[in-house]
């Protein structure tokens, strides 16, 4: 055959084709072979994942799924950057934590101070002494990056930007955001100990977005006027936002933007699609146009090979049955609702529910304890578990109120 071959295309073309044909061989897949754990590794890091190659001009980026925390997509995500603005995703989280406290209001009134107004770089140009409320203010930093906004916010409720960057740090730490420090709450620093990765970033959006979803009221804010109202008089000044992502991706809810020379060029970006949610972060992207470009990529990436499963688990569950107790039976609640985010294809309407309950439990027992969980599998495997609690306390029965239940009985 290679002989013929050689004779219809020209002397050596038989060897030719030979080599060729065991290097194709050679290099084809072997059926059902394992790929080892550092192949694996290796082609996360040169932006493999699934089959599918990924390639984006920034450094370091990460893509969650925002419901499970789920990591569809990393490269350098551990690698410390300067964060520029995104370093406000902190400052907004702590804000939203001191509304839900009842410590600040929407309405209160804060003041500029004079070191507020002296910020440089994003601004949108508060005067010393000046007044706006929470929530312009809010706005100043969610749409417009402002940095004398988000000082004065940082003042009002710290009562100096030092004490709120503290706060900062220790939220941090309580998030497990193991590779991130801030020396400001707008991202100003240049100083190498102004740090955090792109792992850290998703992970404070996350926080954010799923905590205080009501964020999204502010970075959906394409453009708004605001009003100076100084010893001058007043004017008025347009907000426009920095997430050209608003107009470019039809799916953007958010999130932050930033850029010094030394950070380049940065973007947490959140979208929402068919129910899914997702945060694509972009450090240090050589130029402006690219961590939007890369941010889609990585958002378009995340839908093709995204499904997601959710269970509200809002259905009433049975009673449990008490022994020893003043009452007689438990009502039972899940602990929250449940999600599985797939990446493989999995039909999820094969997800199954099992719920792991003891058939009955002795007094006394606390509201809120655990007493069982339900158990999430597909096709064999367990994809994870929601706690089932006590919706009340049950105390254990004394001699009086067996003696009460006796009468009770008999007066029926």
């Amino acid at each position: 055959m290679l002989d013929w071959i050689g004779r219809f295309l020209g002397k050596g073309a038989g060897k030719r084709i030979l080599s060729i044909f065991l290097v194709i061989l050679l290099s084809a897949p072997v059926p059902g072979r394992e790929v080892s754990a550092e192949e694996q590794e290796a082609q996360e890091e040169t932006g493999e994942a699934g089959g599918v190659s990924i390639h984006i001009s920034a450094p370091a980026a990460i893509l969650m799924e925002a419901s499970t925390g789920s990591v569809i997509f990393e490269q350098n995500a551990d690698v410390p950057c300067s964060p520029a603005s995104i370093t406000k995703i902190m400052t907004l989280l702590l804000i939203f934590e001191a509304l839900e406290r009842g410590d600040i209001s929407l309405e209160d009134e804060v003041m500029t101070s004079a070191y507020a107004q002296s910020m440089g770089g994003s601004q949108v140009f508060l005067e010393e002494g000046e007044m706006q409320t929470v929530d312009t203010m809010i706005k100043c930093i969610a749409v417009a990056s402002g940095n004398d906004a988000a000082v004065a916010m940082a003042e009002f409720i710290a009562g100096s930007e030092e004490e709120f960057v503290s706060r900062m740090n220790e939220k941090a730490q309580e998030l497990g955001m193991k590779n991130t420090h801030f020396l400001d709450c707008c991202g100003l620093s240049d100083s190498d100990d102004h740090h955090t990765t792109a792992r850290d970033v998703a992970v404070m959006s996350r926080e954010l977005i799923t905590k205080y979803p009501e964020v999204f009221d502010y970075t959906m804010i394409w453009m708004e006027d605001i009003t100076h109202n100084t010893g001058r008089g007043s004017s008025t000044f347009t907000l426009s936002s920095t997430n050209k992502l608003l107009k470019q991706y039809q799916w953007t809810t958010g999130l932050k933007t930033g850029s010094t020379s030394k950070a380049k060029y940065c973007l947490s970006a959140t979208a929402e699609k068919n129910g899914i949610s997702m945060i694509a972060v972009v450090m240090a992207a050589p130029d402006y146009k690219a961590r939007f470009d890369d941010a889609v990529t990585l958002l378009n990436y995340g839908y093709s090979v995204s499904s997601l499963y959710r269970d509200e688990n809002d259905e009433k569950l049975p009673g449990i049955k008490v022994t020893g107790g003043v009452e007689e039976q438990a009502g039972l609640v899940y602990e929250g609702p449940f999600s599985y985010l797939d990446t493989k294809g999995s039909d999820l309407n094969s997800v199954e529910k099992v719920l792991n309950l003891p058939e009955e439990v002795t007094a006394p027992i606390e509201a809120g304890q655990k007493a069982g969980e339900a158990v999430y599998r597909l096709n064999g495997e367990t994809l994870g578990t929601v706690n089932v609690l006590y919706a009340q306390s049950v105390a254990a029965a004394a001699y009086r109120d067996y003696l009460k239940k006796v009468l009770a009985y008999f007066l029926l």
